[in-house]
């Protein structure tokens, strides 16, 4: 094993989140593909013992669309790190990596694809999730500039994500009216970005289909019970430890949090 291989650079990642240390320079060559960033995720998910309770699925910035082959992006999210919002709830960053709060939409499955399937349409997606709800994704890593060399360097540290924070259950999801609800997120009190989910290509459930055709195509199994967090609606919002967190999600509620440092394990 080299430091160029894919498992040398799994290894550091993992190495570091579990020491909550950082670093600025990336430990090995950029990936140049989205399949070179999960092959780095891949080895990575077989180092670390936790069990997977959900998936985020990012944008892939629209001028990189055609060049990655993608507009999603995938990485998991550890049942340990995913939590219910309580009034004290915390979002844990890597104080010496990157950091961000997100607002999102967090999608339940309910039922497991069929083993064989690979291609969904949307309504096939969305027969899969029987819940949705409000809430928070933490994005961050050791690395300070996860999100600054393109969707493969992204994804090749679990797609940039550190927990998720579940708030309030979304009534009459079906109708996916939820989709066209302004958006807010701020932070200490200063409003950081708005929008709404309908923007995202096919919306909210497009990234279930994503996610439910890219685990398919990496042999992986999408089990029920696990939490889709679906995009970042107002955007990625870079904070810091001490910071406060709050998106209003309008007639649906509040998810908030206080951010702080993430220990080693």
């Amino acid at each position: 094993m080299t430091a160029a291989s894919p498992a040398a650079i799994a290894r550091a990642f993992v190495t570091a989140r579990q020491q909550a240390t950082g670093f600025s320079d990336y430990p090995g060559p950029i990936p140049p593909s989205l399949a070179d960033g999960y092959a780095i995720q891949a080895e990575a998910l077989a180092l670390v013992d936790a069990p997977v309770g959900g998936w985020k699925v990012g944008r892939v910035p629209a001028p990189l669309v055609e060049r990655f082959g993608a507009d999603r992006l995938a990485g998991p999210i550890f049942t340990p790190t995913i939590h219910a919002l309580t009034p004290d709830a915390t979002g844990l960053v890597f104080a010496q990596g990157f950091g961000a709060a997100e607002a999102e939409f967090l999608l339940r499955i309910g039922q497991a694809p069929h083993p064989a399937q690979t291609s969904f349409t949307l309504e096939e997606a969305a027969a899969l999730v029987d819940a949705v709800h409000i809430g928070l994704e933490i994005a961050s890593s050791p690395f300070t500039g996860i999100n600054e060399h393109g969707p493969a360097v992204t994804v090749s540290d679990f797609g940039n994500n550190n927990g998720l924070l579940i708030g309030a259950a979304v009534p009459d999801w079906q109708s996916l009216a939820f989709a066209e609800i302004d958006i807010s997120l701020s932070i200490d009190g200063v409003v950081a970005g708005t929008g709404r989910a309908v923007s995202f290509p096919d919306g909210p459930i497009g990234s279930v289909r994503f996610l439910l055709e890219n685990l398919a195509a990496r042999g992986i199994r999408l089990q029920p019970g696990a939490w889709i967090s679906t995009g970042a609606v107002t955007g990625v919002h870079e904070v810091r430890v001490g910071q406060t967190v709050v998106a209003d999600f309008g007639p649906l509620g509040t998810a908030h949090c206080v951010i702080r440092p993430q220990a080693a394990a």
